[in-house]
């Protein structure tokens, strides 16, 4: 998408899936985009991609999970008018106890990290002059739609996605009066190196592309909730509306899944 309203965009995870397709989607003449991953290699093949087809980029090896650093990444941008949260991690049960350093991993790089990197970029666009519709920046979270399942296939990970999803959607309310937009992206099952491990049934599975095409469509048209694709979404509406318990029974069946990093 080269007709994108936005000029300078950030996006966090953007060494592969989601967040690489983000940036490649972005990337055209006249768009500063500042990347960061944790595995610097494959950020700076995203960032070559990216210079290659016109774009402004630069490039910061940055663990969201450092508080100081997302700061300092976020300061030192002369202007923000888009950022994409989307570094995150999973992690499954398989029907067993969750180890608790996993636990931990994935609430601090999927919510604590999301906070990191969105909570200092909002500072700064309350400080940045209004475009013509009075808008000052948005904001991007990535959750799923898993954060609509309390599952006990992946605990923290539904858990973790349901807390941004649900923090972006209420903070869009109040901010939007300081010209800033909250924007909860909830994808489904995306071919990445985050779903690879999967040894269970994905329906509706579509490609990086193919979700970054929808998510930058659902920002430009402003949607505070940006769920796709449709038949995934409505499908774990529905299981999000069992009984607990039945969906307990059912989680036996799916079998486990290592952490990975998206």
């Amino acid at each position: 998408m080269t007709d994108l309203p936005w000029r300078h965009i950030a996006i966090t995870g953007a060494s592969s899936g989601l967040g690489r397709a983000l940036a490649e989607a972005s990337a055209a003449p006249g768009v500063t985009l500042h990347l960061t991953g944790r595995d610097s290699t494959r950020l700076e093949e995203t960032a070559e991609t990216c210079r290659t087809a016109g774009a402004i980029v630069t490039t910061t090896a940055l663990d969201v999970r450092d508080a100081a650093a997302c700061t300092a990444w976020i300061e030192g941008m002369p202007h923000i008018d888009l950022l994409v949260a989307n570094a995150g991690i999973s992690g499954g049960t398989g029907g067993v106890a969750e180890p608790s350093d996993q636990v931990r991993a994935v609430f601090e790089t999927n919510l604590m990290g999301v906070l990191n990197t969105t909570l200092p970029a909002m500072s700064r666009m309350a400080t940045q002059k209004a475009d013509a519709n009075g808008l000052r920046g948005r904001i991007g979270v990535v959750a799923s739609v898993v954060g609509f399942v309390a599952a006990p296939s992946a605990p923290a990970y539904s858990a973790s996605k349901a807390a941004v999803q649900r923090w972006a959607e209420a903070t869009d309310a109040t901010q939007r009066r300081r010209g800033i937009r909250l924007h909860a992206i909830c994808p489904g099952f995306i071919r990445t190196p985050m779903t690879a491990p999967n040894r269970f049934p994905m329906p509706f599975l579509i490609s990086p592309e193919e979700a970054a095409r929808r998510t930058l469509a659902g920002l430009a048209a402003g949607r505070r909730r940006i769920a796709y694709p449709r038949r995934t979404y409505a499908l774990f509406r529905l299981l999000g509306a069992l009984p607990p318990g039945l969906m307990a029974w059912a989680s036996r069946a799916v079998p486990a899944k290592d952490v990975s990093a998206a």
